[in-house]
């Protein structure tokens, strides 16, 4: 790695120990650097690096409480987006989000609001991850939908109506999106099929051409050649008469 690996020790020695903003403040100063190259190369680094040790410290925490489960992976989604990894970070917020609305069903406190489902939908959908978008705004509709229930009483109907006609419409987007990105991803794979194909007849036509353009030359010799022979054959003839 290019980082100096004193420095990543230290990071690692930090949030081994302790998950909390003494750690982060330690990997935001890896991240201060005078020139643009030398941080692209250090988030690169620190990306690797946080990646692989998350994976490794998720497998050691499986014995662990709840409480101190979603405490860790709190402390990695907000590391991810101080490094600028956005697909880990989200990642990390749609298993946290998950985790929370399994373990809810004995701890209330462990509840995900529609809100947060909703949220996390537009921050995917942004971010261009159109199927997890989806799936957070069928889990937002869901949310919203028992919640509807449980205050039918005291709701206001339309204004419930409206929040429903909402996560409808964004689900709706999504899903544009994700066909819409299936159809491009599609049509890429067929234009790149095209241009192989241009260029192996581009390529063929080359050699044709070259082909051809040198049996033109050849004859081309050949008839002067030819020209030359009777020249000379005529000359020899006056000399000999």
């Amino acid at each position: 790695m290019r980082i100096i690996t004193h420095s990543l020790n230290l990071f690692s020695l930090s949030f081994s120990c302790r998950f909390n903003d003494e750690s982060l403040r330690i990997l935001e100063s890896l991240l201060v650097f005078k020139d643009v190259k030398s941080q692209i190369e250090t988030r690169s680094d620190l990306k690797q690096f946080l990646r692989l040790e998350s994976l490794s410290i998720f497998h050691e925490i499986k014995y662990k409480t709840v409480y101190q489960k979603l405490f860790i992976l709190q402390f990695f989604v907000r590391a991810f987006a101080l490094i600028g990894d956005t697909e880990s970070c989200l990642a990390l917020k749609y298993e946290a989000l998950l985790f929370r609305d399994v373990k809810s069903s004995s701890d209330q406190s462990l509840h995900v609001s529609y809100l947060e489902w909703l949220n996390f939908a537009h921050h995917s959908l942004d971010q261009g991850f159109y199927s997890i978008a989806t799936q957070a705004s069928e889990k937002a509709l869901a949310c919203f939908q028992k919640k509807d229930v449980a205050d039918a009483k005291t709701g206001d109907f339309f204004e419930n109506a409206r929040v429903i006609e909402d996560i409808k419409r964004l689900k709706d987007r999504a899903m544009r999106s994700a066909a819409s990105g299936s159809v491009q991803a599609q049509a890429a794979e067929y234009l790149k099929r095209k241009v192989v194909e241009k260029s192996r007849t581009c390529s063929s036509f080359r050699t044709e051409t070259k082909s051809a353009a040198s049996t033109v030359f050849r004859n081309g010799i050949k008839k002067r050649h030819a020209r030359e022979l009777r020249k000379h054959q005529s000359l020899q003839q006056n000399i000999e008469f």
